[in-house]
C-alpha cells in the first residue's frame, strides 16, 4: 500500500501517489472498471481529472455510486472567465455523478493574459469562490505546464489563497537552472502556507518524433521498462512533501504504482547515484 501525507492545509491524508486520471481519457468504461481495481489495489485514495481530458470524468462517474467516500476528487477548468468556466464546471459535476468536488483547479493558467482575465473580474475565480461558497467545491487549486509555471504559481499564490499547486517536476527539466530556482522558491512558499503541491511528468523520457508509432496514449515518450520507471519516480518521491501523479496510460500506470511502492520498500541509493543513473537514460526536456 502507498503511504498518504496531509494534502496541504485541507485535512485530507491523499496517497502520495495521486491518480492522473487523463489516462481515462480514451478507454472503455471495462478498461476504466479494471483501473479501479488497481487504485484500490495500491491504496490510492485521490482523483485527479479534468473537463478536457476526453472521456475521463465520464469513466469516473461510475465508480463514484460506491466509492466517493473513498477518494479526494479534483478537476479542473480550462475556462477563463466566469460565465464559460461555471458551464464547464457544472458539466463536470453531470459527467462525475456528485455534487460537490473537493478541489477545482485553475488549468494550464500559464499564460500571462489569460492569468489576467482568469484571476480579474468576471473571471474563473470568480465562479471557483462562488462554487466554494456553494458548497459545489471544498478547495481551489491552479496547474500549469512549461518552464514559466513555477514563477507563476508563485504570482498567482501572491494573488489568491490557493489550496493546491500543479506543475511538471523531472530530473531532466530539474536540470534547467531558472526553473530549478523558481521550483525551489515555490516549494518553500508553499511549504510556508501549507499549500499542496501535485508534480506530473514524472516518467517523461522526451517529445515523440514527429514520425513513427506512439505506441502510448501520453503526449510525451514516456519511459517503459520497470528499472526506469523505479530510477524516476525515487527521484521524484525524495522531494519531501510533494505528490506525483500518475502518468497517462493506463498500461504504465500500474508500473508507477509498483515503483512508488518499491520506493517506500527501500528505493535505489543516494541522490547523486540516482542523478547518475537518470543521467545516462537520454532524456529530453518536455519544456524549451
Amino acid at each position: 500500500m502507498i503511504s498518504k501525507q496531509a494534502f496541504g492545509h485541507t485535512g485530507q491524508n491523499s496517497s502520495r501517489v495521486i491518480f492522473g486520471a487523463a489516462a481515462l481519457g480514451q478507454v472503455s468504461q471495462d478498461e476504466a472498471d479494471r483501473t479501479l481495481e488497481v487504485l484500490l489495489q495500491y491504496g490510492v485514495n485521490h482523483i485527479d481529472t479534468a473537463s478536457s481530458y476526453g472521456d475521463s470524468e465520464l469513466r469516473i462517474g461510475p465508480w463514484m455510486k460506491q466509492y466517493r467516500s473513498q477518494f479526494f476528487l479534483a478537476t479542473k477548468t480550462k475556462e477563463r472567465t466566469y460565465r464559460q468556466s461555471k458551464e464547464e464546471f457544472h458539466r463536470s459535476l453531470e459527467r462525475l455523478q456528485v455534487e460537490q468536488v473537493d478541489l477545482l483547479q485553475l488549468h494550464s493558467l500559464s499564460d500571462p493574459i489569460e492569468w489576467q482575465t482568469a484571476l480579474g473580474p468576471g473571471g474563473a475565480l470568480e465562479m471557483a469562490i462562488e462554487a466554494r461558497e456553494q458548497g459545489l467545491t471544498r478547495f481551489i487549486g491552479v496547474t500549469g505546464h512549461g518552464l514559466s509555471i513555477a514563477a507563476m504559481h508563485l504570482r498567482s499564490l501572491a494573488n489568491f489563497d490557493f489550496d493546491a499547486v500543479l506543475l511538471p517536476y523531472n530530473y531532466i527539466t530539474f536540470q534547467n537552472p531558472k526553473y530549478a530556482a523558481d521550483f525551489s522558491e515555490l516549494i518553500k512558499l508553499c511549504q510556508a502556507k501549507n499549500v499542496a503541491v501535485q508534480t506530473i511528468k514524472a516518467i517523461a523520457r522526451r517529445p515523440w518524433e514527429l514520425h513513427g508509432s506512439r505506441p502510448n496514449s501520453t503526449w510525451y515518450e514516456p519511459l517503459i521498462e520497470q528499472n526506469e520507471i523505479d530510477l524516476a519516480v525515487s527521484w521524484v518521491l525524495r522531494q519531501p512533501g510533494i505528490f506525483l501523479n500518475t502518468v497517462g496510460d493506463i498500461h504504465l500506470l500500474p508500473k508507477v504504482l509498483e515503483a512508488a511502492q518499491r520506493y517506500e520498500a527501500g528505493g535505489p541509493g543516494d541522490e547523486a547515484a540516482l542523478a547518475a543513473e537518470l543521467a545516462r537514460l537520454s532524456l529530453v526536456p518536455l519544456f524549451v
